[in-house]
């Protein structure tokens, strides 16, 4: 059916002169509002107002400009229903066959510092999603954008037929009823701030844990496969906001990723976002079997391969800074599946080129960032949902309960052993010396076999370590067993019934 009326309100007005003036070269009706329409006439276009098409002035400082019969009959008649064509008829209702709007920025507005709960109810957006939604809903007449990344093809189909297919107004309507979910969910969670528990409303920081979480995904790439070769899997990213994160790493070579590509990746990034100096991270079944923090990018490389080389065969690495050809020439030795960092020189490129099923990963701008968004973790029947780990070190938390008092390299030494604590899966132990580790125990049932393992699997002298711990000693023998070893001071939270003893 051929688009003979297209309504145009946008907020983001990003390519939108270009492609109304492709509408009007196609000599269709354009209808419009406010700044949308002041714009497209300055740049040329010609453009009816939407109070002029329903006879009905904007009113109530904006709030009701297209919330009327006429553009809402326009948008849900259907064109081939008899009792639709007369009833249109009857009412002078013309048929709106294209609607391009996107939404007033809520979530920007609601991340606002200092914002007013009049500011954050006033960016609601009432008739853009009303008319998207009536628009969508009727995609059998009529063509629905609301992403300005689809303007060029919606333009070249009606330059080409004067009208668009049936499956392009069908995916064009499920992306606008993503959108408007998504649109809801985020009002719905800033909503929670307001109070009136004073007789007028006020707007009160975000609660640590909110009433209600609102999840709308959307499918961006498929994966080799899940946990295990016969389990389907896929990457889901926040669906109408744009990637961060590794989510949105570029993948420079290599293979397909799979879905524990991914997950030793995010471990591996997790813990080199943790550090200032150039930082190395090797990760194996998605716990680190060396870690270090150095001068150069290659030093902190060679101690972390140091602390396990034999784990690290096959591993995942990360690190902090752009990886240069020095680097890369020691990394090009190991065996590794897949290195993520925030650059790669064009040296470092060349080197590791040749590896042809090493998968490189280049983080985006702010890759390093510490996740601060909530967790979540699927049980049967529900999901539980915590804050993300983003605890430090603090000095007035910190008691020595011995005799003696940790050196100034024992102490900066243990606050780098306890960042790296934090990434090992419990029961975590790590030993670790000049910012480097030297073992580690990770993910057993008893604390002091974790402490022995990490001893077995060091490849240098402990004597003079230190030793961090991501929960208490519940007895003294974890503790005899790293002095056993040559550790010199611990770190651990405290709490055990035994404490006096394990001290």
């Amino acid at each position: 059916m051929a688009v003979e009326r297209a309504l145009i309100s946008v907020f983001d007005k990003t390519g939108i002169v270009e492609f109304a003036k492709r509408l009007a070269a196609l000599k269709i009706e354009i209808l419009s509002t406010g700044g949308t329409s002041k714009l497209l006439r300055e740049g040329g276009v010609a453009v009816r107002d939407v109070s002029d098409f329903t006879g009905w002035p904007e009113m109530l400082g904006g709030r009701v400009k297209t919330l009327h019969p006429k553009v809402h009959g326009g948008l849900l008649y259907r064109r081939k229903h008899k009792d639709d064509q007369a009833q249109a008829k009857e009412h002078g209702i013309s048929p709106i066959d294209l609607v391009v709007v996107n939404l007033y920025p809520f979530e920007a507005t609601a991340a606002k510092s200092g914002l007013t709960a009049e500011e954050l109810i006033e960016n609601i957006d009432i008739g853009g999603p009303t008319m998207l939604r009536s628009a969508a809903k009727n995609f059998e007449s009529v063509t629905v954008i609301t992403d300005p990344a689809d303007y060029a093809r919606v333009a070249t189909e009606l330059e080409g037929a004067r009208e668009t297919s049936l499956a392009t107004r069908v995916e064009l309507a499920r992306k606008v009823f993503a959108t408007t979910s998504i649109y809801d969910g985020m009002i719905t969670t800033e909503l929670e701030r307001l109070s009136a528990a004073t007789g007028h409303v006020e707007l009160s920081d975000r609660a640590l844990l909110p009433e209600r979480v609102h999840i709308a995904l959307r499918n961006q790439q498929a994966l080799r496969y899940g946990e295990n070769p016969h389990q389907a899997a896929a990457l889901y990213v926040p669906a109408g906001l744009g990637g961060h994160g590794l989510a949105a790493a570029k993948q420079l070579q290599g293979k397909e990723l799979s879905y524990n590509n991914f997950v030793d990746l995010e471990a591996a990034r997790s813990i080199a976002a943790e550090f200032k100096r150039p930082a190395a991270v090797i990760i194996k079944h998605n716990n680190p079997c060396g870690t270090a923090e150095q001068e150069t990018l290659r030093d902190a490389y060679l101690k972390a391969l140091a602390c396990d080389p034999v784990s690290a065969f096959g591993g995942v690495l990360a690190f902090n800074k752009a990886v240069d050809a020095a680097t890369a020439e020691e990394v090009a030795k190991l065996f590794a599946e897949c290195i993520v960092a925030p650059g790669f020189d064009d040296a470092a490129k060349a080197i590791l080129a040749a590896k042809k099923n090493l998968r490189l990963l280049e983080l985006p701008p702010g890759g390093l960032e510490l996740e601060k968004d909530l967790q979540l973790k699927r049980i049967l029947g529900g999901i539980l949902v915590q804050q993300p780990d983003l605890g430090e070190l603090q000095d007035s938390e910190l008691r020595t309960v011995t005799k003696r008092v940790p050196t100034a390299e024992e102490m900066a030494t243990m606050r780098f052993a306890w960042k790296v604590s934090k990434h090992v899966k419990s029961n975590a132990i790590v030993f670790a010396k000049d910012s480097a580790t030297l073992g580690v125990g990770a993910g057993q049932m008893s604390r002091v076999d974790s402490v022995k393992i990490a001893v077995m699997k060091a490849q240098s002298p402990l004597t003079g370590s230190v030793v961090a711990s991501d929960a208490f000693f519940p007895f003294p023998d974890g503790v005899e067993e790293a002095a056993k070893a040559g550790a010199t001071a611990v770190i651990q939270p405290g709490g055990s019934m035994r404490d006096n003893d394990v001290i």
